[in-house]
């Protein structure tokens, strides 16, 4: 395994003796090259999860343990919040690149046979804007110059700049246009497979989860409800909540007067999970027992 988390648990302090625990228990496992994904709705705290792995979660009481060390890079969900606005896209991608990470092997098979060769700088950017599919001229761009699905491509090419072992892509397509969704999807796929690298998809949609991942962690309320392949997962889901996400993918062959399948309720916060089972208060199965174990669905 190239990662290996157990039992993570992430909590602020808030003052006044009260306590956030975003994150309650969490593990999972993801091996070399794999396509593994975390799922659930927004609250659940996946997106934490995914901070935590790479240290970037500040003034937080973390316990539980993280084995392996792969080198991580991020692609977020919205690109905009995430490029410099006034910053060139080419050289945000070479601060991206760590002077001791030696050029991305595609940036140079981009550039063979192309006439004078740029520095050492200039043929990573290049190439690496090459194989997601961007000109080179974007380098010269600032991110507001480029559509939605331009500025993600770039997040993936700063992302490949640091030749990461593990691809941690947090909801990469939701200020995206369908289209634009899969062509990213489709990409990220690609450049995973180019440069043998572990895949971890942050979504909610199950949809996505089918075509781009062998692995699947569903994720509520700061803990893993149910996890297994994800043909399996799918095919016959165990838990409640997975049942409810499955059922809300749109259907190509369901009528077209049939109304669209939702959870009723939202989320809980973090600073008060309820007790035994977290989904009983949605669920449309709860009994009184789910009020104290959780046993009974879990996955």
């Amino acid at each position: 395994m190239i990662l290996t988390v157990q039992h993570l648990r992430v909590a602020f302090h808030l003052g006044g003796g009260k306590r956030s625990v975003p994150v309650r228990d969490v593990s999972f496992e993801i091996p070399e090259n794999g396509r593994v994904a975390l799922v659930g709705e927004s609250g659940c705290g996946k997106s934490l999860t995914a901070l935590t792995l790479g240290g970037l979660v500040d003034r937080a009481e973390i316990t539980g343990t993280i084995t392996g060390a792969p080198r991580l890079a991020y692609i977020f969900q919205n690109p905009m919040q995430s490029l410099n606005p006034v910053m060139r896209v080419g050289r945000q991608i070479e601060e991206a690149r760590p002077n001791t990470v030696r050029p991305s092997p595609l940036a140079q098979a981009s550039f063979r046979g192309k006439g004078a060769a740029p520095s050492e700088d200039g043929r990573t950017v290049f190439g690496l804007l090459e194989a997601v599919g961007l000109p080179a001229d974007a380098a010269r761009k600032y991110p507001c110059e480029l559509s939605g699905g331009q500025q993600q491509r770039v997040m993936i090419a700063m992302a490949l700049a640091a030749a990461p072992d593990l691809l941690i892509a947090d909801e990469p397509t939701t200020a995206l246009d369908v289209t634009t969704q899969r062509e990213v999807l489709d990409l990220i796929e690609r450049v995973a497979d180019a440069h043998k690298m572990a895949v971890l998809l942050i979504t909610h949609n199950l949809g996505l989860v089918a075509r781009y991942s062998t692995f699947v962690n569903v994720m509520y309320a700061g803990e893993i409800v149910e996890r297994g392949e994800v043909k399996k997962v799918l095919r016959a889901p165990r838990h409640p909540y997975t049942q409810g996400l499955l059922a809300a993918v749109p259907r190509l062959d369901a009528p077209k007067d049939a109304p669209l399948s939702d959870i009723p309720g939202t989320v809980p916060p973090p600073t008060d999970w309820p007790s035994g089972c977290a989904f009983h208060p949605r669920c449309p199965i709860a009994t009184d027992a789910c009020r104290l174990s959780a046993a009974r669905c879990q996955g």
